[in-house]
């Protein structure tokens, strides 16, 4: 019985908590991220405008359309798509905001068949505006 009370504070307390999300000041910009390739560590760098996403990674430049669909969420979708899985339109959402940096995740827009929507995360930091 004694432990009910502060787990009901605790409960109550958590629930007011909002993570702060202030996703128009990360629409645009150049961002720099790291990712793991053949377990190498390796960071990319990309450009957004209101409408494309232009990455640099390895020595390549890829570039997507985008259409926003509120201040946090965007559809991507390569414009030349060299094979069928870049074929494929991402559903980014941000979930998190900081000074410099957003965190957020991604997933198919539309799943295809009966597979399980997988879902990753990321962090992307903000370099230019």
């Amino acid at each position: 019985m004694k432990l009910i009370v502060p787990f009901a504070f605790l409960l109550l307390f958590s629930s007011c908590y909002n993570r702060e999300r202030n996703c128009k000041d990360f629409r645009t910009g150049t961002f720099e991220f790291t990712y793991v390739t053949d377990g190498i560590e390796k960071t990319g760098r990309f450009v957004r405008t209101e409408d494309l996403n232009i990455d640099y990674y390895e020595n390549k430049i890829d570039t997507a359309s985008i259409r926003w669909i509120n201040d946090c969420e965007f559809i991507m979708k390569h414009i030349n798509p060299k094979n069928m899985s870049e074929e494929k339109a991402i559903h980014m959402k941000i979930l998190t905001t900081s000074e410099n940096h957003y965190t957020f995740e991604y997933s198919l827009a539309v799943q295809p068949g009966s597979q399980k929507k997988r879902v990753e995360q990321g962090t992307a930091t903000k370099v230019e505006d």
